[in-house]
């Protein structure tokens, strides 16, 4: 991957409605050699699929809270199990398996508090082998997901 390939990745991140043509503009290439790198970037798996970002409040899932889940059993099959239960959750929107205390993160996003409540009680704390579900409830949006930095961003 070479710097016209981030160039794209980066511009796409931004977009990924432009025209071909846009993007050959924007990356410096002409719109046959822009495509075939887009398609390659995609048969690498570079790029795994394009998708709308949604806003959470105009859906009325704006109550957001990530969660974190320690296991009280660690076994292989309640593992697996509770790992495909959590994917199976629609309320979940991204989940993550951590290193250390605790266990998992997942990140919820539901109509109000009544509704997490109810998520709470009803399906996490009896997911298989949970012992402890915290939350940590969304005060404010700083930042939204930017994409994966591919270099040329500010780091600290």
């Amino acid at each position: 991957m070479d710097a016209v390939d981030r160039s794209i990745l980066r511009e796409l991140q931004r977009n990924a409605r432009m025209t071909n043509a846009e993007l050959a503009q924007r990356v410096g290439l002409t719109a046959s050699p822009c495509l075939r790198r887009v398609r390659q970037l995609e048969k690498d798996g570079l790029i795994r699929g394009y998708r709308a970002v949604l806003d959470h409040d105009a859906l009325e899932l704006g109550f957001r809270t990530y969660v974190t889940i320690v296991m009280h059993r660690e076994d292989r099959v309640t593992v697996e199990r509770f790992e495909r239960e959590v994917a199976d959750l629609s309320a979940v929107i991204a989940a993550y398996r951590l290193f250390g205390d605790p266990d998992y993160l997942l990140l919820v996003a539901v109509q109000d508090v009544a509704g997490y409540e109810r998520l709470y009680r009803e399906v996490l704390c009896n997911l298989p082998g949970v012992g402890r579900v915290t939350s940590h409830l969304v005060m404010k949006e700083v930042k939204p997901d930017q994409g994966v930095p591919l270099g040329g961003e500010r780091h600290p």
